[in-house]
């Protein structure tokens, strides 16, 4: 039997299972506490899950002690999944899966050390940027390494109405090498692109403020990591506007701080959210696998 008949067979065939969705007190986000991904998730449970992600655009599955083909398994429940441009930083036997993590062994990076250094979603430097990512805890240092996940729609809900005159209808340029070579973490790195990976990673354009194909809401839709101009205006007034609109991005009353416990996994919504890697002391060892699921072209 092929594989995605397996998976639907073992998703109808699935038990119940109980858990609980927790809202934080705070901005955005929610922990689940009780659900088991080393099972199948049945529909109505799926359907639990999802609802909540549109709701708090962050969910903290919590004490998943899961292989990769589990966090793999349940992500592509979601969409498609992405594979990252850094083909040496994947897990090996499961490219869906890209390294995260400041560990050197023999001489040799681990994983992609700086990931999220700056403010920014996922892969939205693709003519398909991601619908969210799943961020599974391997390793985690003493101290540090918290994420930060701030909301969008909150962020598009401040703009004052002369800046929203300026951006409505705007669209702006999206590139993965707009601060690629720029050092933010202490002994981080990141190998410099070949040939064939620069062509994976064109310049796209992408509307300023994009409507959320589930929800309906409006959002913000750039980011310092990965913005580089806002096409149609000025160079000075376009980093004028890019400033204005980053400060509106990351007020506190709208960010969520998520402090890592072990076997957590983390699952954003990247339509609806920025989130930025807080970074850790470079001698204790941090290490997550990711997964990334496609979204839709921005409108």
């Amino acid at each position: 039997m092929p594989a995605a008949s397996n998976a639907l067979s073992a998703i109808d065939s699935a038990q119940p299972q109980s858990f609980e969705i927790r809202p934080f007190s705070g901005a955005v986000g929610a922990e689940i506490i009780g659900l088991d991904l080393t099972q199948a998730v049945n529909r109505e449970d799926f359907k639990r899950i999802h609802r909540a992600h549109l709701d708090h655009h962050v969910l903290v599955f919590r004490d998943q002690r899961i292989r990769p083909e589990h966090q793999i398994a349940f992500s592509r429940r979601f969409g498609e999944l992405q594979i990252h441009v850094l083909k040496q930083f994947l897990l090996q036997g499961h490219p869906e899966i890209l390294i995260v993590s400041n560990i050197v062994e023999d001489g040799r990076n681990v994983g992609l050390g700086d990931a999220g250094k700056f403010w920014h979603s996922d892969l939205s430097y693709k003519e398909l940027p991601s619908l969210g990512s799943m961020l599974h805890a391997q390793e985690l240092p003493s101290e540090g390494g918290d994420t930060l996940f701030a909301d969008m729609h909150k962020a598009w809900d401040a703009v004052p109405d002369a800046l929203r005159t300026i951006v409505e209808g705007r669209a702006a340029a999206h590139s993965y090498t707009a601060r690629y070579a720029e050092t933010k973490f202490e002994g981080n790195w990141r190998p410099t692109l070949t040939a064939e990976q620069l062509a994976q990673v064109q310049e796209v354009i992408h509307p300023v403020v994009r409507t959320h194909p589930e929800n309906g809401r409006k959002a913000l839709f750039v980011s310092e990591g990965f913005t580089t101009r806002i096409v149609g205006l000025p160079d000075d007034e376009s980093r004028d506007v890019l400033q204005q609109l980053y400060a509106l991005s990351v007020l506190e009353a709208n960010i969520y701080r998520h402090p890592w416990q072990p076997h957590d996994m983390v699952f954003w919504d990247n339509r609806s959210l920025i989130h930025l890697a807080a970074g850790c002391p470079a001698h204790l060892r941090r290490k997550l696998f990711r997964t990334t699921i496609q979204g839709d072209a921005p409108f």
